[in-house]
């Protein structure tokens, strides 16, 4: 944001509503050290990370402390504009810390244990290895059902979305264009 602030702007958002968590590397390191200190072994634990901040709210205040005014219908007149850009395959609105609300409690008020659904062993080696000849296969139709039947509350937001399959697609009008204009030479033969 700072450099799109030097810039003139406009500052770029992929969603006017996406929110995000924030902390000090100081204040996560000290958790995550005195997290492991309460570990067992095979203990997972949730950090309580405060409240998730409104991306444009923080672009909005950059603004605003950097002597300008945000440009937008209520000021048209302002300085610089937030503008969005929409969501990437995959990003969420806001984070989830847990897939469910099974936490407990530790003796530190601001680390919780997670209480998540465990797969057996067995089982998990059985999904693990379904899902990697699926990722061998590039079957994604099936790495998806296998996510979605697995007991992890995997929900995704988005349709399946291949990047290397799109841009393959896009360039592939192309280079069928030049091989026929004789531009491109098939090594196969």
């Amino acid at each position: 944001f700072r450099r799109q602030i030097r810039e003139g702007g406009p500052i770029t958002l992929t969603h006017q509503d996406i929110t995000r968590f924030f902390m000090t590397i100081p204040e996560a390191a000290q958790l995550v050290i005195q997290a492991g200190a309460m570990g067992k072994g095979g203990d997972v634990f949730v950090l309580d990370m405060g409240e998730s901040v409104k991306i444009k709210d923080l672009a909005s205040k950059m603004i605003r402390l950097s002597g300008f005014e945000v440009k937008d219908k209520n000021n048209p007149h302002g300085d610089i504009e937030i503008t969005c850009t929409g969501l990437r395959p995959g990003e969420k609105l806001y984070e989830e810390l847990l897939i469910g609300d099974n936490v407990g409690e530790t003796p530190h008020e601001r680390i919780m244990t997670a209480n998540e659904v465990m797969l057996p062993l067995p089982e998990l080696n059985v999904f693990l290895e379904a899902l990697d000849i699926a990722c061998h296969n590039f079957e994604h139709e099936t790495i998806r059902q296998l996510l979605l039947d697995a007991p992890t509350g995997f929900n995704p937001t988005d349709g399946i979305c291949d990047l290397v399959w799109n841009v393959k697609q896009s360039t592939m009008p192309q280079i069928e264009n030049e091989f026929e204009q004789g531009k491109v030479v098939n090594l196969k033969n």
